[in-house]
């Protein structure tokens, strides 16, 4: 069996220029639970995923790995939700919070309710839910998203 099969993705770490701004947002616009938080380091926890932010600067001096200090971030944090009407609410939850989407809830020609925002660091959060008919695309034999 294949890797990605075997392990289950636990964890999803945005690199971020500005730790504290990125832990203010995280905390108390979107609600994550601080987890650890350690130098250039601080985890969160959510609804059954942990989400880390780790500091440009810290992850490049400490591992050697080449880091952008500048680029956005260049990954999409999805979640999905059960119907239009939870998206909706959560949206003007989120929207009560300050935070900024980039404009309101819509239906897209994927089948999808969706909404979207960008953290700290340009990250984009996508908040997603099937519309009647569910995902388009199912491969055959494969298990449902």
């Amino acid at each position: 069996m294949e890797f990605a099969q075997r392990h289950a993705i636990t964890d999803t770490c945005v690199l971020v220029r500005d730790l504290e701004a990125s832990i203010a947002f995280y905390r108390d616009k979107l609600g994550f639970a601080p987890q650890h938080r350690a130098p250039g380091f601080a985890d969160f926890t959510g609804a059954g995923h942990t989400l880390a932010l780790w500091e440009r600067v810290h992850i490049a001096a400490n591992t050697g790995v080449p880091v952008d200090l500048d680029a956005p971030a260049g990954l999409v944090i999805a979640v999905k939700l059960p119907d239009a009407a939870s998206l909706d609410a959560v949206y003007a939850e989120l929207c009560a919070k300050g935070v900024a989407f980039v404009r309101p809830p819509a239906n897209y020609p994927w089948n999808a309710r969706c909404v979207y925002f960008a953290g700290p660091d340009g990250e984009l959060w996508e908040l997603y839910a099937w519309l009647t008919g569910g995902a388009p695309g199912k491969i055959a034999g494969e298990a449902a998203p």
